[in-house]
């Protein structure tokens, strides 16, 4: 067969091409450290490649998400943390308080710094994070969580944002409670069970108080009925046989008897009575609807009965019983919103450590699909230089052959 001169120059020239094309594709793999630099490459190692750095992607906002929900945790942890110091400091100057031996300059000394003691939690409660949220609004995140309206006619302090809750992904199959609305953390804290007197026919009622708290709210959880106000009506029946006996004015259950001498102190169900009554008198009372109301509030209440220089003693106990447990009531909240947070950080971090390992392992596959190996390459790249230069140095020589030079 007849070699054409044309021929042999462009068999020539497309091996020289091809050589310098596949030491252009060795470097650009040895300069970028890529062996796939097109799908054409490898198309199936191509789809691998892609799926697994979309599976990074979703990793990587994963844990950006986790970031940002630890900040928010913990920030909310630091505000239940100063607010619980602020609160111990209340109880101790409301304590404090009651003592009968104080004037009422230190009543008001008392009173002036519980006064600063609700400001500073009011402005806790009010907390925003870096964006200008605030903390505990719930999905009314943009406006201020809790108002304070002294001239109030009902709480001075209220509840202003909404129910709503906030939860973030962690993994696909995890998200966690990101926020807590105020209501349930702050607002949503029961006051002292107490009771009412609605009449009697006992010659004298000296007083009517709780001595007995936990006995007494015992009772008020087993009787309150908050569908039918009239089960909540009781009466205390003086006997002839020395007793008083506590019945229901609505069914006539009898719900307890006890001893009884007229004109000394009786206790029934952590209610002390202090009555002048004959048998066949009977003193009527009301068990009162449960209330619910902030920390801050609370002590707003004591801080302007102690403002009050008119203020009998006996009804400053009162407020001053009431006001503690409506502290205890809302540390015990504050205490579980508290262990709610550690376990939701608890679950952060576990899943941030899951999402790593997860994120090393895809990285890991990805590298060893799309990574180039630089000692393969780099003695590939030495055998085509050798092979282009081989090429460059004998097409010169091949190209001058002639017969002529035989002639």
């Amino acid at each position: 067969m007849r070699i054409s001169t044309n021929q042999i120059y462009d068999q020539n020239m497309r091996s020289i091409m091809q050589n310098q094309g596949d030491l252009a594709k060795t470097q650009e793999q040895l300069s970028t450290g890529k062996r796939i630099i097109t799908p054409s490459d490898d198309p199936v190692g191509a789809a691998k490649v892609l799926r697994l750095t979309e599976e990074i992607d979703e990793l990587t906002q994963f844990q950006r998400n986790n970031d940002l929900v630890t900040g928010s945790l913990e920030q909310q942890e630091a505000v239940l943390t100063n607010i619980t110091n602020s609160i111990n400091r209340a109880r101790t100057l409301i304590v404090q308080a009651g003592n009968g031996i104080l004037d009422d300059p230190d009543k008001r000394a008392i009173g002036s710094e519980l006064e600063q003691i609700k400001l500073e939690i009011f402005d806790l409660m009010n907390t925003q994070d870096a964006d200008g949220n605030y903390l505990y609004a719930g999905f009314q995140s943009g406006n201020q969580a809790f108002t304070y309206n002294p001239a109030s006619g009902g709480n001075a302090i209220t509840f202003s944002g909404d129910a709503g809750v906030n939860f973030i992904q962690l993994s696909n199959s995890s998200k966690i409670q990101s926020t807590s609305n105020g209501y349930e953390v702050f607002e949503n804290v029961l006051s002292r069970f107490n009771f009412s007197v609605t009449g009697s026919t006992v010659g004298s009622l000296d007083g009517a108080t709780i001595s007995e708290q936990g006995t007494f709210d015992t009772f008020f959880n087993n009787n309150y009925d908050a569908v039918n106000s009239s089960n909540n009506d009781f009466r205390i029946d003086f006997l002839g046989t020395g007793q008083a006996q506590l019945v229901n004015q609505n069914s006539g259950a009898v719900i307890d008897t006890v001893g009884y001498t007229s004109g000394e102190p009786f206790t029934i169900k952590g209610m002390q009575f202090d009555a002048v009554a004959a048998p066949g008198t009977s003193i009527d009372f009301s068990l009162d609807q449960p209330e619910k109301k902030s920390m801050a509030q609370t002590i707003h209440e004591v801080q302007t009965l102690l403002s009050d220089s008119t203020i009998n003693h006996g009804a400053l106990q009162d407020a001053i019983a009431d006001a503690l447990v409506g502290l205890d009531n809302g540390l015990e909240k504050i205490s579980l919103e508290r262990a709610s947070i550690g376990s939701r950080l608890n679950i952060a971090e576990s899943t941030y450590e899951s999402n790593l390992d997860m994120e090393i392992a895809a990285k890991a596959q990805r590298s060893s699909i799309q990574d180039v190996d630089y000692a393969e390459a780099s003695t590939e790249f030495a055998k085509q230089e050798t092979a282009l230069s081989a090429a460059l140095a004998t097409f010169p020589q091949v190209s001058n052959l002639s017969l002529f030079n035989y002639i």
